[in-house]
Parts: structure tokens; C-alpha cells; sequence
């Protein structure tokens, strides 16, 4: 039940953000919006203010805005959607995807604002009793230079490192005030999770809620970036393809609701910019396709002709299924094989 319910609401304000986002622009350019409805299926709940009806669906996962002249043509009317500018329809469409950065960004900084901003540094902010940190000598403020001869920058830098040291002697190069010293340990596993450490803890800084959020920008950009490194390298074959359907994000989003509510916000985060990306591929049926149409029709002067554009919604309809396809398969063998 905690699976279930944790997956409706994570699932339920990503979707919600990122229909805001087109419903707030397209309210902004003038565009008539007919209906603006959170979830699907039979309808429990209706209010209709202005020209808008709002309404709530009894399945909580998705959601929608119905502008006027978005699926079909009206061609004498001012405020449909389809008469509008390139450049309007394409900031409406864009706005989706946009409000789920900005989802990431503010769930980022309110973990960052509650819990603080690590230091980047490979700086000891604190010495756990009785680990190697302690029986080596090192001091809080003592700064990682390099391990066993090689450099380290980071905090995850030398994290990895020392990780992947097996647990056998490491030579750590150290400077505290104006020297440098060399400290030789060998790195323990922690009783309770395994990972080998040598027991050091990372500085926390404090922040006020605007510092926080803008740390959770840069936390956003540094997501996206990696996620995007991570697809590239699986697309050229230098990284072992790892996708997620439906039942592997469940899965993940029950787990991550058991180990704590900011573990399950940090899961959010990391699944808006998901999504956000994922709708500004260019295929049809999704946002980046759209957006690729619009791009088009500005270059040409004119939108594409409807059986050509509905040739490629096809595609779009048959590669998104195949998709679905495979990271289910994918999905079902993890769990069988847990």
C-alpha cells in the first residue's frame, strides 16, 4: 500500500507540475483552454470558472489541458490554438517539460535548505570515534590531497577511491594549515550497510532558502547533464544499457518512500528531469516531437501536410510501444531475478 500510495503522489505532481506549465502559458498567450483535468477515466468532480472547466478523474496518474483547436482545427477562431504563432504554440509546448526543471530545482532546494550543502572538498568535517580516521591521527579541516599517489579533487572523487580500495592499505597525502603530512590506514566496511569506509564525515553548510535554491539549480543542471552522458554512452555501447519502465519505478519509489520522506523527494527530483527530457526527445506523440514540428513549420513557412504528420505520429505511436515493450520485459526480469 505504501508502494502504491508513494507512486500516486510522486507520479500524480510530476504530471501536475508539467501540465501547469502548458496550461499557465497557454492562459498567458490568450489561448482558450477548454478543460484542465488532473488524472483520467470517469470524472468525480467538476467546477467550471471562466471559460476553463477543472475537473478531477478517478485514475490520480496523469493529467491534461484540452486548448481550443489543438486536436482539430477552428479556423475562425482567434484564441485556438492552432491560429496562434509558431513561436507561441512552441513556448506552450516547451512549458510542459520547463515546469518539471523547475519541479527539480525546488524539490533540490528544499532538501538542500533542510538538510544543507555538502562541501565539495575532500575536507574532513568530522572524525568518527574509534575508526581508522581516528587511530591515523586525522584532524577536522584536514584536506585530501591525493590517494596513494593519485589526485583527488572531490569528496565523491575520493570516496570512489577509497571504496574501491577492497579494504587493503591506502596512503592518504594531507594538508592541515601549511603542511602537508602523509597518513597511511586501511579503510573498514560499515557494520550496517558494507560500504568500506575510513570514517570521515562530510562538511554541511547552511543555507537560507533562496542559497538553497539556487544550489538546487545547479544540483537540476548536473543531473540533466549526467543523465544525458549516461543515454549517450548507452546509445554508442560504452555503458551497459540500464532503462526502467512502469514497474521498475514503482518499485524504486516504494523503496525510497520506506527509507525516509527526503529520499523520496531526492527520487522526485531525479524522475522530473527524467521526464522532462524524455518528453523533449523529437518523437511524434510527445512534447520534443511536437516542438520538432513547430521547428519545421517555422523553417517552411507552413506546417506539414495532416497525412504526413500523421504518418509520423504513427512511428512515434509504434517506437513508444516498443519502448514500453522492452523496459517492461527488462522490469520483469529484474524482479524475477531479485
Amino acid at each position: 500500500m505504501v508502494t502504491i500510495l508513494s507512486f500516486v503522489l510522486v507520479f500524480g505532481l510530476l504530471t501536475m507540475f508539467h501540465e501547469v506549465g502548458h496550461f499557465m502559458v497557454a492562459k498567458l498567450t490568450g489561448i482558450r483552454v477548454e478543460e484542465f483535468g488532473i488524472g483520467f477515466g470517469t470524472r468525480l468532480f467538476s467546477r467550471k470558472r471562466g471559460e476553463t472547466l477543472y475537473t478531477l478523474r478517478l485514475l490520480p496518474l496523469g493529467g491534461f489541458v484540452k486548448m481550443s483547436g489543438e486536436e482539430s482545427p477552428v479556423p475562425d477562431d482567434a484564441r485556438a490554438f492552432n491560429n496562434k504563432s509558431v513561436l507561441t504554440r512552441f513556448a506552450v509546448i516547451a512549458a510542459g517539460p520547463f515546469m518539471n526543471f523547475v519541479l527539480a530545482a525546488l524539490l533540490f532546494g528544499l532538501i538542500f535548505f533542510l538538510l544543507g550543502v555538502p562541501e565539495k572538498a575532500p575536507i574532513a568535517g568530522g572524525i568518527i570515534a574509534a575508526s581508522p580516521a581516528e587511530g591515523a591521527g586525522l584532524q577536522i579541516g584536514d584536506r585530501v590531497l591525493s590517494i596513494n599517489g593519485e589526485e583527488v579533487e572531490t569528496w565523491e572523487e575520493m570516496a570512489a577511491f577509497i571504496q574501491g580500495s577492497g579494504g587493503q592499505e591506502i596512503q592518504l597525502a594531507i594538508a592541515r594549515k601549511n603542511e602537508i603530512l602523509s597518513v597511511t590506514l586501511v579503510p573498514e566496511p560499515d557494520p550496517q550497510t558494507g560500504v568500506i569506509l575510513i570514517g570521515v564525515e562530510r562538511i554541511i553548510h547552511r543555507h537560507r532558502p533562496f542559497i538553497s535554491l539556487y544550489y538546487g539549480f545547479l544540483q537540476t543542471v548536473g543531473a540533466a547533464i549526467f543523465i544525458l552522458t549516461m543515454l549517450a554512452g548507452m546509445i554508442t555501447g560504452r555503458v551497459a544499457p540500464e532503462l526502467s519502465g512502469p514497474l521498475g519505478i514503482i518499485q524504486v519509489v516504494g523503496e525510497a518512500a520506506r527509507t525516509g520522506f527526503l529520499d523520496l523527494l531526492s527520487l522526485a527530483a531525479i524522475l522530473s528531469i527524467n521526464i522532462a527530457l524524455f518528453n523533449l526527445f523529437p518523437i511524434p506523440m510527445l512534447d520534443g516531437g511536437q516542438l520538432l514540428f513547430l521547428a519545421v513549420e517555422g523553417i517552411r513557412g507552413k506546417p506539414l501536410k495532416p497525412e504526413q504528420e500523421g504518418f509520423f505520429r504513427f512511428l512515434g505511436i509504434l517506437l513508444l510501444l516498443t519502448l514500453l515493450i522492452a523496459v517492461t520485459y527488462s522490469d520483469i526480469n529484474r524482479l524475477l531475478l531479485r
